[in-house]
């Protein structure tokens, strides 16, 4: 059986509350049940170029949090998994947290450290692991509603400064909030990118520069977790036969 399954996770924590900080136990619960049911691990880059390899699934980390490698990587490498982090490009350099609509409400609280980013040695260092570092912009904005010159900066300048700081290629782009629009993606393919992630909500199974992703978010059963990551009912989601169900739970 052939099935790329592409996760979308985000920060790893035991004590950050956010919607977005999966526990160490859970990440670790969810790919080791992945791995016992024969899914490889593999890269974006690897099930886009060889879309019918069997069963693989692809572990990407948006927003390129400190977690990832404090929490995150020994998880991966205890299962034989590659990642993929995806790094706003503005960050890296600075000392304060990261900070944007969504994540801003934790600045000046006690989990305030949880918004650190890593650093370019650091993600370097998983680079030489055979992880794959793509781009997540420069500043993580919603890009369906900047201007033409300042959405070419964000897509353009941030994989020119992954590949001048990591010495490798950047093909990969993920949209940050999932947010993009035929304007974006137009600019996404100008801009060299091979491929670039989506959300499930503005995916496209068929299209290579939305690709869809399953998101995984802190407090999921196990329950929940095995059927978004079921093959049946991503096919069911890409064909939209499954929203008005999903319309429906949000709103109960």
């Amino acid at each position: 059986m052939d099935d790329a399954l592409i996760l979308a996770y985000h920060a790893v924590s035991d004590t950050w509350p956010a919607d977005l900080a999966v526990t160490v136990d859970d990440l670790e619960q969810q790919l080791t049940r992945l791995v016992r049911a024969g899914y490889r691990g593999a890269t974006l880059t690897d099930v886009m170029e060889a879309p019918r390899s069997g069963k693989r699934v692809v572990v990407t980390f948006d927003d390129a949090y400190l977690s990832v490698l404090e929490r995150a990587y020994p998880v991966l490498v205890s299962l034989g998994l590659p990642g993929v982090v995806f790094v706003p490009t503005d960050w890296p350099d600075r000392a304060p947290p990261m900070s944007w609509p969504g994540i801003s409400q934790w600045v000046g609280t006690e989990h305030e450290s949880e918004m650190r980013c890593l650093r370019w040695p650091q993600l370097q260092e998983l680079a030489a692991a055979g992880w794959e570092i793509g781009s997540h912009t420069c500043s993580h904005p919603h890009l369906s509603t900047l201007g033409d010159q300042d959405l070419r900066r964000e897509l353009q300048t941030s994989r020119a400064v992954i590949e001048d700081r990591l010495g490798i290629p950047c093909h990969t782009l993920a949209y940050p909030y999932g947010d993009h629009d035929e304007r974006v993606v137009e600019e996404t393919e100008a801009a060299g990118y091979h491929w670039a992630c989506a959300l499930p909500a503005q995916a496209m199974a068929s299209h290579r520069l939305r690709v869809q992703r399953v998101g995984v978010y802190r407090g999921e059963t196990w329950l929940r977790h095995r059927a978004k990551v079921s093959p049946l009912v991503r096919r069911a989601r890409d064909t939209g036969l499954l929203e008005p169900a999903v319309r429906r739970l949000r709103r109960a």
